[in-house]
């Protein structure tokens, strides 16, 4: 998938995501989302921090963070979750048009508001709306990555096949389900192993880790 065609998807989930907090009633910020430690209203944060990205921005985060990348992530989503959420889903809205992003390929930016938009969707009990060619480029793209979320390493020695989508990899005791639940497991996410189904759960269920 070339960056011009991985932008507009970024653009459309942003947009979609952006309608789905306007709905949110005020105790829905406040729920668990699906990223451990992060409410709601924190995902939405982080979201939005990540939209607004650039690499000196970045670079100048992780330099006052001293370069520990997690904690980065966690302070901005924090400072950006204090705003109010109408706030929060202007600043969303803003950059449903703009390619600003941080030093990391364009294919990360989807990863990043396909993932964390359904943390919150999940939550809150909305359907993903999330577009199937979307979902089948991030599972490719976290198939093959261990940072930030450890995926490589948690399907090693697995088969993941996608029901909804052309989408498998890897060999060995399978994990079969919907594309979505399956990415969400693969990223860490406990609540994706409920719709999965194969003889190598176990095997990932046991290697469930806390997601930041």
């Amino acid at each position: 998938m070339d960056d011009a065609t991985t932008w507009k998807l970024i653009h459309k989930e942003r947009e979609s995501m952006a309608d789905t907090l306007a709905g949110l009633t005020p105790e829905q910020w406040k729920q668990p989302s699906l990223c451990g430690g992060w409410s709601v209203r924190e995902a939405a944060g982080h979201i939005v921090t990540g939209a607004e990205q650039s690499t000196r921005r970045f670079m100048g985060h992780m330099v006052v963070n001293g370069f520990r990348f997690n904690k980065m992530m966690d302070v901005d989503a924090k400072r950006m979750a204090k705003r109010t959420p109408d706030e929060i889903i202007a600043r969303l809205r803003a950059r449903v048009t703009t390619t600003n992003r941080p030093p990391a390929p364009v294919m990360t930016m989807l990863g990043e508001i396909v993932v964390h938009g359904q943390d919150i969707r999940g939550a809150v009990g909305e359907p993903s709306t999330t577009n199937l060619e979307a979902i089948a480029a991030c599972l490719q793209m976290y198939s093959g990555a261990n940072f930030p979320v450890g995926t490589k390493k948690r399907i090693e020695g697995l088969r993941m096949v996608a029901t909804d989508v052309d989408w498998s990899h890897g060999s060995g005791p399978e994990v079969t389900g919907r594309g979505m639940p399956l990415m969400m497991a693969m990223t860490g996410r406990i609540a994706g192993l409920d719709d999965l189904e194969g003889e190598g759960l176990t095997t990932l269920r046991r290697r469930m880790q806390p997601t930041g």
